[in-house]
């Protein structure tokens, strides 16, 4: 396999199956698991997977880092995200929460703008005005749609902007095992404050640990394939293939939860993908990258 397109391809399917299957597993754990629990479980055993990584490749050294505070306002930002699109991902059709998650981009242009110093273009500005508009037409609230899964899963997106935003500023002196280990930990130990909080943390069971393994590995996995995929093909080819989540994971929820395909969450989600679209084809603006979920 030699064409890149072909390439990036191949990783951007993993890391579709591996989306999908960390929001199949979440709904399935959320019955018996609350969402700060699953980020406990969910994180110990990103722990272990990367630090055990680290020392088979004699990276945990990597692990020391002079920017401790960024590392903990991103992991902050990014414990809120998750738990918000856990939550949002049992009251909402799989294909809304997705088609919401795909504002991320947008956001992180302004809030590039403001924390970073960036430039937006007059394309950051069409994009965030047809990702607006993609909103509108994904959360409907002039027909009730926007519930409080509907906010979660919005506000999930904004979260996970800030966390691609503080990723940038990372990468420019902190290698991608040095930003898995702290997420990892600093998730862990998140997990246990919030879980603790009531003075009872739910243990998994027989049914429940193997879907809590799969949210980890998957979510380790989605990142390891985005990121190869970005290594190989400019975001320009990498970000439509990203897009095949959408009806991949409506396919998903009306097969397994018997969720309609409406073709409104189809119609506003182009028009955010458009948005995307125009941005970095256009102002030459990469997709805000790390570690999403």
């Amino acid at each position: 396999m030699t064409n890149p397109a072909i390439r990036a391809a191949f990783w951007m399917t993993g890391a579709i199956a591996s989306f999908t299957s960390m929001a199949v597993a979440g709904r399935e754990v959320s019955f018996e698991l609350d969402t700060f629990e699953i980020m406990l479980y969910r994180s110990l055993v990103g722990m272990v997977i990367v630090i055990i990584i680290g020392a088979a490749t004699g990276r945990l050294a990597e692990a020391r880092t002079q920017r401790l505070r960024l590392h903990v306002f991103r992991n902050l930002a990014h414990f809120a995200g998750q738990n918000l699109w856990f939550f949002a991902i049992t009251v909402i059709p799989l294909a809304q929460v997705f088609a919401l998650e795909f504002t991320t981009p947008i956001w992180a242009i302004f809030l590039s703008a403001l924390f970073l110093g960036e430039r937006i273009t007059r394309y950051g500005i069409i994009a965030a005005g047809l990702g607006f508009l993609g909103i509108l037409l994904v959360a409907r609230p002039e027909v009730g749609g926007a519930n409080a899964g509907v906010f979660a899963a919005a506000i999930a997106a904004v979260a996970f902007a800030t966390t691609a935003v503080c990723t940038r500023s990372l990468t420019k002196t902190e290698t991608i095992y040095t930003i898995m280990f702290w997420l990892t930990v600093l998730q862990a130990i998140l997990g246990l404050v919030f879980a603790g909080f009531d003075g009872d943390i739910a243990a998994p069971s027989a049914a429940t640990a193997p879907w809590l393994l799969l949210i980890a590995c998957a979510g380790l996995l989605a990142h390891f394939c985005l990121t190869n995929a970005l290594s190989i093909a400019p975001a320009s080819i990498v970000m439509p293939l990203d897009f095949a989540r959408l009806p991949v994971v409506a396919i998903v929820g009306m097969l397994l939860y018997d969720e309609p395909l409406e073709l409104v969450i189809f119609v506003g989600a182009a028009l955010i993908f458009l948005g995307n679209y125009i941005n970095i084809t256009r102002g030459q603006l990469p997709v805000p990258g790390g570690i999403v979920k």
